[in-house]
């Protein structure tokens, strides 16, 4: 592990704007760290720099009086420039040795699979957790039309040498499902950004992984 304090994937919060029915994103983090979020990602795509900064400083204050920490999506530089906790990258961003040298040692850099051979790969990369997606298909990850299922989740995070975090389509329905199949955590988006209650609906999805952890088997 690189990060120089406890790294705690079990509820993992990755904002939209668009799904925050009007919003600030900075309110959503509040209450959803407020009811056991335990680590936020800050997604844009389409800000430009400045206003993603700005976006970001909001956020990042408020998770600072909590100690919880923040990774940027796929923006090393903003990562760099509001010394965020870390990254997340995808298979077409910023190669993770690169993003490393960047970074240092003591940042969180995450890693997003979506088979098998990717995962393998990963556990060469210097990095400390894979994100498996989409476990579901979900409208946040349009471009990818097929989930892994639990199946598929209980295969790649087998094989993983890191923790890892599944994400697509999950709830409190299924999250505990989903850590007893080898999931160190569940990454969420509209199952607190577009919760009328986000701090209630983030301490239900705690409560389930909680639940799916300490029912958890080992299986490797």
């Amino acid at each position: 592990m690189n990060a120089g304090f406890s790294f705690n994937p079990l509820l993992y919060l990755v904002t939209d704007r668009q799904l925050s029915l009007g919003r600030p994103l900075a309110e959503i983090v509040e209450k959803g760290v407020k009811g056991g979020v335990t680590i936020v990602q800050v997604r844009e795509k389409d800000l430009p720099a400045r206003s993603f900064i700005e976006e970001v400083l909001k956020v990042k204050e408020v998770l600072d009086r909590y100690g919880v920490p923040l990774i940027i999506n796929d923006r090393t530089d903003i990562a760099l420039a509001v010394d965020a906790d870390g990254v997340h990258l995808g298979q077409s961003d910023m190669p993770c040795r690169i993003a490393r040298r960047l970074l240092g040692p003591g940042k969180i850099i995450g890693l997003s699979v979506e088979n098998m051979a990717q995962a393998r790969e990963a556990n060469e990369e210097d990095i400390d957790y894979i994100a498996i997606s989409p476990v579901y298909t979900t409208s946040t990850k349009s471009e990818l039309t097929r989930g892994l299922g639990i199946e598929g989740l209980k295969k790649i995070s087998a094989v993983s040498r890191h923790p890892a975090v599944a994400i697509g389509s999950i709830g409190k329905n299924n999250a505990a499902a989903i850590i007893r199949a080898g999931a160190s955590g569940i990454a969420v988006v509209s199952a607190i950004c577009s919760s009328p209650d986000p701090e209630r609906a983030a301490a239900e999805l705690l409560k389930e992984a909680i639940k799916g952890r300490d029912l958890k088997t080992p299986h490797k």
